[in-house]
């Protein structure tokens, strides 16, 4: 192309050039070379949309080969550790060279697709060179101290935690071949070598598939539990003025917006609240530090079929009720889908886990890393109580409360909750603070 431009430009035979016409020449030879690429395909690639994702299950394709696509319009759907998330077009074209097929596992940064523009022929060199509209995969962690340093025997790469998951079942990871790109050794690979060891020699095991949802739910907790020091404290109060609350603004709720007005979305604008005055609750344990989250992102753990997800109302301090209801509400419906965002997920600094809805008195929660409290909600319930000394029966909510004792201590995590229970006490008087 750039020859052709000179062609264009040149002087013809016998013509003596001029110094302003060549000057011409090379700013337009220049500029159309500076800009070639952006008449190159773009290639779609398997994104890292979390950290330390090695792979991705493409779940579904949204176009099909040979379809028009916009830039933004959702394109496939991912399945990562946490959830199945949309993946957008990173460019407008036609989606050509589709090379992976629904329910198929890829190494993350591997080209499946390309999305040709107009005008545009995908070559050779294209396929050497990609383009994508992909961000790079998320930095990983430094590995930690200690560390296995063995490199495989081939050169291949190993990811850290495939590199992690060795260390802790002794397996030399110069014997193992990876399956990966370039025979990248990946955790899948050292798991797989781990569950051969250890099956048992007298029986045949019955296979229990697990999602990736699933297996991460597993490790996260694993992690959690026998590396955060938990400590629990036990609330119970009256669940009087909840009630009292939710009956009241229900109607309200359903007629304006048709959403369903519920407990959780209550404590959710109640606990970000409080959350306000104890910042320590909202912080995160980082390495050796805690660091103080400049924004209360409340988590609600939420059920799906194989496990358990945790979405994500941002900055829900500033949120009117209505607004918490709507969102939470949203995110549910995507949640049970199986269509969850990056967004959706990403950046939570406390999480509530309400199983009322399920009957369940009380329960501990474990922590989500790296945040440094959960809140575990149980069933409103009547119980008999004393009241001024005499026995009455009270509809009693229990809350416990699972600290991270490395980010706060006992006397801070009892003072949250005796504010967050005199906040759920006056919520009839604080309905303006609640933006109602």
């Amino acid at each position: 192309m750039v020859s052709l431009a000179r062609n264009l430009l040149l002087p013809q035979q016998g013509q003596i050039p001029r110094a302003n016409t060549m000057a011409r020449n090379d700013k337009f030879i220049s500029l159309l070379t500076n800009n070639i690429d952006l008449l190159m395909p773009f290639s779609v690639v398997m994104p890292a949309l979390e950290m330390g994702q090695e792979t991705g299950k493409l779940v579904s394709w949204r176009r099909k080969e040979g379809d028009t696509v916009v830039k933004g319009e959702p394109l496939l759907e991912v399945e990562t550790d946490k959830a199945v998330l949309e993946v957008e077009a990173p460019a407008d074209g036609t989606l050509q060279r589709v090379t992976a097929h629904e329910g198929q596992v890829i190494p993350v940064g591997q080209t499946i697709a390309w999305i040709v523009g107009a005008g545009e022929i995908l070559t050779v060199a294209d396929e050497a060179s990609p383009r994508t509209g992909v961000p790079a995969s998320p930095a990983q962690a430094p590995s930690p101290q200690g560390a296995s340093q063995e490199t495989p025997k081939s050169g291949a790469r190993i990811s850290p935690k495939a590199r992690r998951l060795a260390k802790e079942h002794g397996i030399d990871i110069s014997t193992v071949k990876g399956t990966g790109a370039d025979g990248e050794i990946l955790a899948s690979d050292i798991q797989a070598l781990a569950d051969s060891k250890t099956a048992a020699p007298d029986a045949a095991p019955v296979d229990a598939p697990l999602s990736a949802t699933a297996r991460l739910m597993a490790e996260r907790t694993t992690q959690s539990w026998t590396t955060a020091p938990h400590f629990f404290l036990v609330r119970e109060l009256d669940a009087t003025p909840l009630i009292k609350a939710r009956e009241k603004f229900a109607s309200t709720f359903k007629d304006a917006s048709g959403v369903k007005l519920t407990y959780t979305d209550l404590l959710v604008a109640l606990v970000a609240r409080t959350l306000e005055k104890h910042p320590r609750m909202n912080a995160r344990w980082d390495g050796n530090e805690i660091r103080l989250n400049p924004k209360i992102n409340i988590g609600i753990a939420m059920a799906v079929p194989d496990g358990v997800v945790v979405a994500v109302i941002p900055d829900a301090n500033t949120l009117a009720l209505a607004d918490i209801a709507s969102r939470r509400a949203e995110m549910t419906d995507r949640a049970r889908s199986r269509k969850l965002r990056p967004a959706d997920i990403a950046n939570g600094t406390f999480t509530i886990s309400n199983l009322g809805i399920y009957e369940v008195d009380a329960f501990t929660a474990i922590i989500t890393p790296p945040q440094a409290a959960i809140l575990a909600v149980g069933r409103i319930a009547d119980r008999v109580v004393a009241v001024d000394g005499q026995p009455q029966v009270r509809p009693m909510l229990t809350l416990t409360l699972s600290s991270d004792h490395r980010v706060v201590g006992g006397a801070p995590a009892a003072l949250f909750l005796q504010d967050l229970a005199n906040a759920i006490r006056e919520v009839m008087i604080r309905t303006d603070n609640l933006q109602l």
